[in-house]
């Protein structure tokens, strides 16, 4: 058995696989916000995820037994780039450590970004995928990336980043509208359903709320767009509409970044991570506009459960770090 750790910026996540793959344990908490704020402080965070570990491990070791684990693995740092630091993952990589030493098992340190990219392709049974475009859409990351295989280390990928959000992130601008409209943080699921109601306006009021997304290359922006948003509300547009128009404006600009990329690189498989890419309406924007003909993309999105914060990918890690025989994966 493996144990993977993630302790990211909202949520505290331990998982467990087998040595086919399989997952035996996942467990998550999220980190509490309290109402009317869009966010935590680093020094809060990590004083959640120490409350949460002994909890989530006690529930783990219940269930199975901790002398099988082979490996543990970790996230050490948001992305596999030099500089990417946030504190809240010292509280995963010290249980790691200390689990490590406490059984003479291997500790690998991973990155955030890799546990999503594991986690997505574990969910949609493509272990056999060499190399893809990657999308990583998140409260913390929006990023484009060309993902190709490890030789030596058949489940890890060389990402190279290749366009990203050059101010707020895809995330914080759900979130941002989402708190201004009057949603609980972290909005996404929240603003997706009041999104759904504005199927009972009609299609010219529909068309009159636009919310323009800006992408110029490879590069996105989302700042403008939580401008003009707040600017609808105060005039009296209804949520509903707005969160639409906000659901359309990340779609859209994901598509023109995606679109130019599939030019660049003629890679066409793009698997889509990150708690964003759970969300119903970007999916069938992207498919309906990416997945034509002309453009012969082919896209892949995990399981919704399996793009919000996890540790499974983190647990896969692991696994791969002692496995070298059978990386084949398969879900439970």
């Amino acid at each position: 058995m493996f144990l993977g750790i993630d302790t990211s910026n909202y949520t505290t996540s331990l998982a467990v696989v087998d040595e086919q793959g399989g997952l035996l344990e996942d467990r998550r908490k999220p980190l509490p916000v309290s109402e009317g704020e869009r966010g935590l402080q680093q020094s809060k965070a990590l004083f959640y995820h120490l409350q949460h570990i002994p909890e989530l491990m006690k529930e783990i070791f219940a269930r199975i037994n901790g002398r099988e684990i082979l490996s543990v693995a970790a996230s050490s740092r948001p992305r596999p780039q030099e500089g990417s630091y946030m504190p809240v993952f010292r509280a995963g990589t010290v249980l790691a450590g200390s689990v490590s030493a406490l059984l003479q098992v291997p500790l690998v340190l991973t990155s955030h970004q890799e546990g999503h990219l594991l986690a997505g392709l574990w969910s949609i049974q493509q272990e056999d995928l060499t190399g893809c475009l990657v999308v990583h859409l998140s409260g913390g990351t929006t990023e484009l990336l060309l993902a190709d295989r490890k030789q030596e280390r058949p489940l890890c990928f060389e990402l190279k980043v290749l366009g990203w959000s050059s101010d707020i992130q895809a995330g914080q601008l759900i979130d941002r509208v989402g708190t201004a409209i009057g949603l609980s943080f972290p909005c996404g699921p929240a603003l997706e359903r009041l999104a759904m109601e504005s199927e009972h306006y009609s299609e010219q009021e529909r068309a009159r709320v636009v919310i323009p997304s800006f992408a110029r290359g490879l590069e996105m922006s989302f700042s403008g767009a939580e401008t003009k948003a707040r600017a609808l509300l105060k005039k009296g547009i209804p949520p509903p509409l707005v969160a639409r128009g906000v659901e359309r404006c990340i779609a859209a600009a994901v598509e023109k970044v995606t679109r130019r990329a599939i030019t660049e690189t003629g890679r066409k498989e793009v698997l889509l991570v990150g708690g964003v890419a759970a969300n119903g309406f970007l999916r069938s924007y992207l498919r309906r506009r990416l997945e034509q003909r002309s453009v012969g993309a082919r896209l892949f999105f995990p399981e919704a459960r399996f793009c919000s914060d996890n540790a499974v990918g983190v647990s896969l890690i692991a696994r791969s770090a002692v496995s070298s025989t059978n990386h084949n994966l398969r879900r439970r």
